[in-house]
C-alpha cells in the first residue's frame, strides 16, 4: 500500500497515485481535491477506470459545471434564492444556477487548489481554508478531506471542518460512476437505495419542504431495478431534471448496511455505499451531452450517489439543519466499497 506524487503541472496542480496492493488504484489531484481516476478489477481481474473525468489535470480548470470527482462545498446541492439567514442576519450568495446557489457558488471548493497535509499507506489528506465571506458565507472555515483505499477494496472519504464563526457546512463528493468503464450508458446498472422517501423539488430543482413517499413512483429503488427502468415515466420531477433523476433521498440508515448499491452485469462490479449522512442525491448524468473528457460522455452515461445533509435545509426549518457552530467540529465519512460477483 502506498501513495506517491506522480506529476506536478506548470500551474501547480499535483497528481497523486494511491495503491492498496490488491489491484485497486486511485489518482487524486489537488485542484478541487478531485478523484481523477479509480481503477477497480472486474470479475476477470482486469482493471477498469470506473469514474468520469479528464486525463490531463489542467483540463479540470475548464470544467463546464460537471464537478467531475470534486470535493463540493461549503454547501452541496442547491440553496433556493441564493440566500439564507443565520443568527438574525441575512447572507446573499452567488447565484450560479439561475436564481439559486449550487455546490458552493461561482468558485466553490471544486475550483480551489488544495494543500496536501499528509500521505499515508494508500491515503491522502488535503486541506483548504475558505475565508470569511467567500462566496458570501460567514466565518473562516478550515476544511480537510481524506481519501483512503482500504485493503478490502473500498474508497473511504473522511470530511472534517471547523469555523471561527457560525456558518453553513454540508460537504460531499461529486464523482460520476460507470461500473462497466465504457461510459456509453449507465441506465443498465442495477440500483438499490434504502430510502422510503425523497425531498420534493420545484421546477428549479429546489426542495420545497415536502417529503414524498417513493412507493408506487418511478423513484422507488427499495427493490433492485435498472436505473433506466422508470426514467422515462410521465412524472414532473423527472421532466424538471431534464428527463432523469436528480433527487435527494431520505435514507434509512442503520449504520451497518449499505444505504445504496450499484451493479454492472457487464463487469460484475458491485459498489456498496455506506455513510453517516441522512441523505443521498441520485443523479443520472442528465446534463452530460457529448461532453469530452477521457472519452466523450453521452447523456446519462454516468451516475452520482452524493451523500449529503438535507439540501436547502438553511431555508426549511423542518429539515435537519446544516449549521456549523463556531469552534465545533464537522466530521463525516462515506465509503464506496467494491466487490465482484
Amino acid at each position: 500500500m502506498q501513495t506517491r506524487l506522480i506529476e506536478k503541472s506548470e500551474t501547480g496542480i499535483e497528481t497523486y497515485l494511491l495503491e492498496n496492493g490488491n489491484g485497486m488504484k486511485a489518482q487524486v489531484i489537488t485542484y478541487g481535491a478531485r478523484i481523477q481516476k479509480l481503477f477497480v478489477n472486474d470479475r476477470n481481474g482486469n482493471p477498469i477506470d470506473v469514474v468520469a473525468g479528464f486525463d490531463d489535470a489542467e483540463e479540470y480548470r475548464n470544467d463546464r459545471g460537471t464537478y467531475f470527482g470534486a470535493a463540493v462545498g461549503r454547501v452541496a446541492n442547491r440553496i433556493g434564492g441564493a440566500e439564507f439567514s443565520l443568527n438574525g442576519e441575512s447572507y446573499k450568495l452567488f447565484n450560479n444556477d439561475g436564481n439559486n446557489h449550487l455546490h458552493g457558488g461561482k468558485e466553490g471548493f471544486d475550483k480551489k487548489l488544495w494543500t496536501v497535509l499528509d500521505c499515508g499507506d494508500a491515503s491522502i489528506k488535503l486541506s483548504y481554508l475558505s475565508r470569511d465571506k467567500e462566496e458570501g458565507y460567514p466565518g473562516n472555515l478550515n476544511v480537510c478531506v481524506t481519501y483512503k483505499l482500504s485493503e478490502d477494496n473500498a474508497l473511504e472519504i473522511y470530511y472534517e471542518a471547523e469555523s471561527d464563526s457560525d456558518t453553513l457546512c454540508s460537504l460531499t463528493n461529486h464523482t460520476y460512476f460507470n461500473l462497466d468503464g465504457r461510459f456509453i450508458s449507465a441506465l443498465d446498472h442495477d440500483i438499490f437505495i434504502n430510502a422510503d422517501a425523497v425531498t420534493v423539488v420545484d421546477s428549479e430543482l429546489i426542495p420545497n419542504g415536502q417529503i414524498m413517499r417513493v412507493q408506487n413512483t418511478p423513484f422507488d429503488f427499495t427493490t433492485v431495478k435498472p436505473l433506466g427502468k422508470d426514467i422515462a415515466a410521465d412524472d414532473v420531477l423527472l421532466k424538471n431534471a431534464r428527463g432523469g433523476y436528480d433527487i435527494n433521498y431520505v435514507l434509512n440508515n442503520d449504520g451497518k448496511e449499505p444505504v445504496a448499491t450499484a451493479y454492472s452485469s457487464d463487469s460484475g462490479i458491485l459498489m456498496s455505499v455506506y455513510t453517516d449522512k441522512p441523505c443521498m442525491q441520485l443523479y443520472s448524468g442528465n446534463f452530460l451531452d457529448a461532453f469530452k473528457g477521457k472519452t466523450v460522455y453521452p447523456y446519462q452515461s454516468a451516475f452520482c450517489m452524493e451523500t449529503q445533509g438535507y439540501p436547502n435545509a438553511c431555508n426549511i426549518p423542518e429539515f435537519e439543519g446544516i449549521v456549523l457552530k463556531a469552534g465545533e467540529k464537522y466530521s463525516s465519512v462515506t465509503t464506496y466499497a467494491f466487490s465482484c460477483k
